[in-house]
């Protein structure tokens, strides 16, 4: 056994002798621990590589999903598709709500307030917007451009040639809208955005006369360099139109909230009790009558209004925020007596509900009306079917019977 030791410890000073003598400082050098302080800065460098190796994920993940949203397929066609369908319905609502006072609130009547001799807006003062400026003078030109108008909103509302359809809608619609500066609320404000960012959106894709001449003949084939740019264009249109709700209503909340009615949680009481804004009288004390209702209805506009934006991003928090939004839009159009502010907001925010949505609800309307059809036509064959028979079971007595039928007929009756 010993001398197996010595012939081992032997065996080592060998190898010892072999290995240089620089090399056997870096192993002594490498066999020591590393000071605290060593320690430290190598767990800072790991931390701060892993840091930015999450940070390089996470960006390169939300560039691919940015890159593949904006390039594959236009979003919320028919939302938009709902949007151009309300915006035409509340221009021709509030074309025919003004018709009989079209001169006296618009026209040469409005003359009183200044403004044709002196715009307050600037719009009229470009000569772009100015065509129903020129004629307030003129009745017969002011009604004569007046149904012109309704009938561009008629063909807005159809999706008739739009791209020509829009410019033209556009100009007239702001020059009239901008006549009388004292009736205009923050509803043409937005109505008026939402047209512009129209320009670069495709809101007659669905649900409309273009969408059915393009079925027949495609503009752009898929994959080419005009239907990229169109696509990348109309789903930016949709992000600026998106931000610009969100600032509207985040910024609508946040300056309530700073308001003394609106801390304390009674602010809704007020405008529903003035003359101006209480339309309905008796429904503005049955919905006032109870004051938790109130505070509710206060404190919950402006939780809604702020947080709208951050609720679009589950499911289940965006499908409160949309019904409860709608439902906020309804309670002023109709207890406030703003139904056109009202129905260009509703329009818009319906960019929010997925196409697959209203395509279930479209699917849904055409089979119940399809079947309701058949059901109708079926009850008219049944009915004919019976008619006939009946003819045949029991035919009536005619002149053109032989006369020894008839006479048979008479005999044969019991008596």
């Amino acid at each position: 056994m010993a001398t197996a030791g010595r012939g081992r410890g032997t065996e080592r000073g060998q190898l010892r002798r072999r290995v240089p003598a620089a090399v056997r400082e870096d192993l002594r050098m490498t066999d020591q621990r590393p000071a605290p302080a060593g320690r430290f800065g190598a767990f800072l460098g790991s931390l701060i590589a892993a840091v930015w190796s999450a940070v390089a994920l996470t960006v390169g993940r939300a560039f691919d999903f940015v890159e593949h949203w904006l390039f594959t397929g236009k979003k919320s066609l028919y939302g938009l598709a709902v949007t151009r369908i309300v915006f035409g319905c509340t221009a021709l609502g509030l074309l025919a709500a003004n018709f009989g006072t079209r001169l006296y609130t618009f026209g040469s009547g409005s003359a009183w307030n200044g403004e044709l001799a002196q715009p307050v807006s600037d719009f009229p003062k470009v000569w772009i917007f100015s065509a129903f400026h020129a004629v307030a003078g003129s009745d017969v030109a002011f009604t004569l451009l007046y149904l012109f108008l309704g009938a561009l909103a008629v063909l807005f509302l159809l999706g008739w040639r739009f791209r020509i359809v829009l410019p033209l809608f556009f100009v007239l619609w702001i020059s009239f809208i901008e006549m009388n500066d004292m009736v205009g609320d923050q509803g043409d404000n937005m109505f008026r955005i939402a047209l512009i960012l129209m320009f670069f959106a495709d809101p007659a894709a669905r649900w409309s006369l273009d969408a059915r001449r393009r079925a027949k003949q495609e503009w752009f084939p898929a994959g080419s360099s005009g239907n990229q740019i169109g696509t990348v264009l109309h789903n930016l249109a949709l992000v600026a139109l998106t931000a610009q709700v969100t600032f509207v209503y985040a910024s609508g909340g946040l300056y309530k909230a700073q308001g003394a009615p609106w801390a304390e949680g009674y602010a809704v009481y007020n405008p529903l009790q003035t003359m101006r804004f209480g339309t309905w009288p008796i429904l503005s004390d049955i919905v006032t009558a109870w004051g938790p209702a109130v505070a509710i209805g206060t404190w919950g506009s402006i939780l809604l209004q702020v947080a709208f934006l951050l609720m679009l991003l589950s499911r289940p928090t965006r499908l409160f925020a949309l019904f409860g939004i709608l439902s906020f839009h309804i309670a002023i159009g109709v207890l406030m007596g703003l139904p056109w502010f009202s129905l260009t907001m509703i329009a818009i925010d319906s960019i929010f509900i997925r196409d697959r949505s209203w395509k279930h609800l479209s699917d849904a309307v055409s089979r119940r009306w399809r079947q309701h059809m058949r059901g109708d036509a079926g009850s008219s064959t049944r009915k004919a079917g019976r008619s006939v028979a009946s003819d045949r079971a029991e035919p009536a007595e005619s002149s053109e019977l032989p006369p020894q039928k008839r006479a048979g007929r008479k005999v044969a009756a019991p008596g």
